[in-house]
């Protein structure tokens, strides 16, 4: 299956990248960086990185969309936003890291669907689209075909969930083990969230 890692400028780093260290030790998976135009992207960390064009990739398989300050402009850019939500409506299932699901709820595909994000971009977050039922109190949040984490390590934390359903949990365990990670498998356990319930 195809996993396409969208790219734009500014994105933050490790949200791309935790999640890519998960799927890239999947079978069967083949990454792809993509980018709206294609070529050279730059992370907020400077970090340059090539990429194919949108255009170019299978659509049907995994959508990733990491945040970052990027995010802040692309919300505002209709033609951005409508060329993610083709691309994400074609996918098989779509995950966010971040104020990644800023992106995605402006394409209204997430509306009336639960959903989350960083912590403490939570109210810019939130204002980018409130027909989302957003949840605080998450570390990620699974609705249909759509994953959102909250912010940057939580990705490793969700892909790691996202494994866990496609594959089982000793899969994911595994994983976690071969790199070192401590895996925050409870989903509702967020120690970055403002409110406790």
């Amino acid at each position: 299956m195809d996993i396409n890692i969208l790219l734009f400028p500014d994105f933050e780093t490790l949200d791309a990248f935790g999640p890519v260290e998960v799927l890239g030790r999947v079978s069967g998976y083949a990454l792809h960086f993509v980018s709206m135009g294609g070529g050279l992207v730059t992370s907020r960390q400077k970090t340059p990185i090539m990429t194919e064009s949108m255009d170019q990739a299978n659509a049907a398989g995994i959508l990733l969309i990491p945040g970052g300050q990027g995010t802040r402009p692309l919300v505002q850019d209709e033609d951005f936003i409508g060329k993610l939500k083709y691309a994400a409506e074609q996918a098989a299932h779509c995950l966010t890291v971040c104020t990644g699901s800023a992106l995605l709820a402006r394409t209204e595909l997430l509306n009336g669907r639960k959903a989350t994000s960083n912590k403490i971009a939570f109210d810019w977050v939130k204002s980018v689209n409130s027909a989302v039922h957003w949840i605080e109190h998450a570390r990620w949040v699974t609705d249909g075909k759509y994953y959102t984490s909250s912010g940057i390590s939580a990705g490793i934390d969700m892909t790691l969930g996202f494994i866990a359903d496609q594959y089982g949990s000793e899969q994911a365990s595994d994983i976690a083990h071969g790199i070192e990670y401590v895996w925050n498998s409870d989903k509702t356990n967020d120690p970055f969230s403002r409110k406790k319930y």
